[in-house]
Parts: C-alpha cells; structure tokens; sequence
C-alpha cells in the first residue's frame, strides 16, 4: 500500500532514529510545541497583566517622558508577544480537520520563535524601565545590557552552539536541518 511517501522520507525517518509517519511526526511535534508554549504563554500572560496594571498606579503620572515611551514600547511588545505566542492555538484550531499538520506545525512554530524572540524583546524593555525607575542612573543600562546578554546567551546562543556541535543537528551536505 502506497501512503505516499517516498525513499528519501524513509532515509530521514532512518536517520533521525525514528520510524514515525509524516502524520505521526507531526502529531510528536505538535505535542512538544504545545508544551513548550504553555511555559511561556504563562510568563507573557503575568509580565503582561504586571504592565497592563502600572498605568493605574498613582507614581505613574510622575514619570518622566522617556519613561512613559519606553513603558508604552513595553506594553506594545507585550501585545506582540502575547499574539506571536497565542497564534500557533488559534492556527491549529482554523486548520483542524483540513489534513494540514505538518505544515501547521512548521507555522506555529515559527510564530512559537517570533514569540520567543518578542519575550525578550520585552522581558529587555520592561527591566529597564524598572532600572530607570529604581535607579535613576547609567547603572541601569549596564544592569539592563548584562541581564540582556545573558538572557540572549540562555535562549540563543548555548542552543546554537549545541546544534553547531551536534552531528543531528546538520544534513548530509552539512547544512543546518
């Protein structure tokens, strides 16, 4: 029986050291992205309710311009963020039951990484307008810059170094998967 895949879809399976249709990777895959997504979504929904509050507060009034831009940038960003990583849910549920998932995984993905990359984005924004408020100095933007790296070493850097290092991470012509 002809289920429509080909050699080369068997070599990857083969490869990968998994014997998993085209339908039942997807499915895996699906699975661990929503996982991945409940861990984040839960940051983005307190760091966005934390910002959405802030205008009420009676200091607010009391900050300087600078401040009151980078808040509204932040809460922007939050938005942003919130949507990127919200997105891949409403995707799936619009294309359920159209024999879509390998291509909805691939896309829900990619607004997963656009969300991942909008976090800190505003996990960056939010800190330094904490920094400012707390610190009134350049001390701020050091601390901010710092915390900054590190989080883009965590998120960015150290998975990247593990794919360069990995000999799964690349194809047979030695290109990144």
């Amino acid at each position: 029986m002809d289920d429509g895949r080909t050699e080369e879809n068997d070599r990857e399976d083969t490869h990968r050291g998994r014997n998993e249709t085209t339908e039942e990777r997807a499915d895996r895959r699906w699975t661990e992205l929503l996982q991945e997504l409940r861990v984040a979504q839960t940051g983005v929904q307190i760091l966005f309710g934390f910002l959405l509050a802030v205008v009420f507060q009676p200091r607010f009034a009391t900050l300087a311009d600078t401040d009151r831009t980078i808040y509204v940038v932040t809460v922007l960003l939050g938005s942003a963020t919130a949507a990127a990583l919200i997105g891949p849910v409403c995707y799936h549920r619009l294309l359920t039951g159209r024999h879509l998932k390998p291509e909805t995984v691939v896309w829900a993905s990619r607004l997963t990484l656009l969300g991942l990359v909008l976090l800190f984005c505003t996990m960056c924004s939010a800190l330094l307008l904490i920094m400012r408020v707390a610190l009134h100095n350049t001390l701020a933007l050091w601390l901010v810059g710092g915390m900054a790296l590190w989080s883009f070493v965590c998120w960015f850097v150290f998975p990247a170094w593990a794919l360069a290092r990995s000999p799964n991470g690349r194809d047979g012509a030695g290109r990144a998967k």
